[in-house]
């Protein structure tokens, strides 16, 4: 895997590196977003500023998603059609895990398009819509662990690390400095974040880690009216 993560084509080099500052650039507006709506926010810096920090991320973080996703299906040794950049888990390559990636990015469209609305639908049904974020960002980092051939190579592994580090973090410090009220989501977010670095080393031992990984993740689907 090592071998074939520095032999690729330049539209291979193009969709992993697009694709992995996509992550990097979703886990700072997820920080972002999650660190500034605690009770003891930042105060030197405004809301209107960290609003449009958050903002220009977010819209940064989709310019490079559409990046990753064209030089993806451009790419000839995987074999993608357009209609996979948005039906999940129809890929002949990797259908689950690629089939995350895609949920992600339609999780995150759903997200832009209501902000669109906003005045529109009010706040109440746009924050609504908004916290699906939450469910994209682990979805995108699964995706990007196991269809990356790239993931065995420490430098990888490193930044995946640091991703999930900050997010884990951030959420312990919001719960940390919660105000009373919201117990039910409170403890989702602590089981959540309890949970994912667990779910994610023991993916990552059992999974692209070991021997025979490309072959199993080709051939892993969701069993919908019958699987591989």
């Amino acid at each position: 895997m090592t071998i074939l993560a520095l032999t690729g084509s330049p539209l291979w080099y193009a969709s992993r590196a697009s694709g992995t500052l996509s992550l990097i650039l979703l886990t700072a507006t997820l920080v972002l977003g999650i660190a500034s709506g605690g009770r003891f926010a930042p105060r030197r810096i405004g809301r209107f500023e960290v609003g449009l920090l958050h903002r220009n991320l977010s819209l940064l973080t989709l310019v490079f998603l559409a990046v990753h996703v064209v030089t993806a299906v451009l790419d000839p040794f995987v074999h993608l059609g357009w209609a996979v950049s948005v039906v999940p888990f129809g890929a002949s390559y990797r259908p689950l895990w690629l089939g995350l990636g895609t949920a992600a990015l339609d999780l995150l469209l759903a997200v832009l398009v209501t902000s669109a609305l906003r005045l529109r639908l009010g706040v109440r049904r746009w924050k609504a819509v908004h916290w699906l974020t939450y469910a994209a960002w682990p979805f995108a980092l699964f995706h990007g662990v196991a269809t990356g051939t790239d993931t065995r190579l420490p430098l990888q592994l490193w930044l995946y690390a640091g991703c999930l580090a900050s997010v884990v973090a951030a959420v312990w410090w919001r719960l940390a400095n919660a105000g009373p009220g919201r117990v039910a989501g409170r403890l989702v977010a602590a089981v959540t974040a309890t949970a994912v670095p667990v779910l994610l080393a023991g993916f990552l031992a059992t999974g692209p880690l070991q021997p025979g990984w490309t072959q199993r993740a080709a051939t892993t689907t969701i069993l919908l009216g019958g699987g591989r």
